[in-house]
């Protein structure tokens, strides 16, 4: 353990002379901005619109919802997605809640949502991806493996400022779109009530499980899942570095496959094995709200089971091949 600290020490200051950390901060304080206009924008038009009555908003949400299912030209799947849907709204307005409350909570909680799949994995994966092959590029790996230390205790402390730095993401970004936001829409909210523990059978939601947790309590949980789908692109990302010498087409691989995830998580119904692709189930934050997985028989521990699969895989490859491989050449 003793020589695991200063290697730890050692990378952690790597990771902040590249700058790329400080180049995703920058990202976020850029774009979340963006972001909170444009939903500042939404809810004046909103309130302008229905004269400050959230109640008749949801309910215009819900009779625009109900036309589209009668529509041929929306596709079944859709309109699977929008029953259920309908019947989440029908249930928050019944209660006398409004989902969208505008505050930076509330905010913070949808950004986050939105933000699982693509946003922050390419925030994470700036990191991962040359995190081993910016070093074999540039040769820097060399004089590393030839001090006294094992070779799995210096690729070890690489993946632990690499989890580090990870969940350092998702607490700025959290943080950062809470108080950025904050100041247009205030900043309550923690202790807002929010409905879950939807449960789905078929195109009917089951209510009989469903309770009521305050905003910080919800927050923390969506944290804390969005932390462990970002701890396994981390660890993919992670191999990828290792086996990839070019820090360009490291990242370019995990760009891509990300990319293709996004894309494929609206049109994986048809696909049943698709279920079994990391990418399908990193937004793990839907099990919390309710809303139907892509692929029939996911559920939030099947998503869990298949992540964890895929990031010890990963890791396993990483560290074979770094301390058996011929890396020096």
């Amino acid at each position: 353990m003793s020589s695991l600290l200063p290697l730890i020490q050692n990378e952690t200051i790597k990771v902040l002379k590249k700058k790329r950390f400080y180049v995703v901060l920058l990202i976020l304080i850029v774009l979340i901005p963006v972001f909170t206009y444009a939903q500042m924008k939404i809810a004046q038009n909103n309130r302008e619109k229905f004269n400050q009555d959230w109640r008749l908003e949801l309910q215009q949400r819900i009779t625009d919802i109900q036309n589209t299912l009668g529509s041929d030209r929306v596709p079944e799947e859709w309109k699977k997605y929008r029953r259920i849907m309908l019947q989440q709204l029908q249930y928050y307005l019944d209660h006398d809640v409004n989902p969208d409350e505008p505050n930076g909570v509330t905010f913070t909680r949808t950004f986050m949502d939105n933000a699982v799949t693509l946003f922050i994995p390419l925030l994470v994966m700036a990191i991962a991806s040359d995190i081993v092959s910016s070093e074999r590029s540039t040769g820097t790996i060399k004089m590393l493996l030839t001090r006294p230390v094992r070779r799995w205790k210096v690729l070890l402390s690489k993946w632990i400022v690499l989890m580090m730095f990870t969940g350092i993401i998702v607490i700025l970004t959290a943080l950062l779109a809470y108080l950025i936001s904050g100041m247009v829409f205030g900043y309550g909210g923690w202790t807002f009530p929010i409905f879950t523990g939807f449960s789905l059978s078929g195109t009917e939601v089951n209510f009989d499980t469903v309770h009521i947790v305050p905003s910080w309590m919800y927050m923390l949980m969506q944290c804390g899942l969005i932390w462990f789908s970002s701890v396994v692109v981390a660890a993919l990302g992670f191999m990828i570095s290792v086996l990839v010498r070019s820090t360009a087409a490291s990242i370019v691989t995990l760009m891509a496959t990300l990319i293709a995830g996004s894309i494929l998580y609206n049109m994986a119904s048809s696909w049943p094995t698709a279920k079994y692709l990391f990418m399908l189930n990193l937004k793990l934050t839907d099990y919390l709200a309710g809303t139907p997985a892509p692929v029939e028989g996911m559920s939030l521990p099947f998503s869990l089971g298949v992540l964890a699969v895929w990031g010890i895989a990963g890791l396993f490859v990483a560290f074979r091949v770094f301390t058996k491989q011929d890396i020096l050449n």
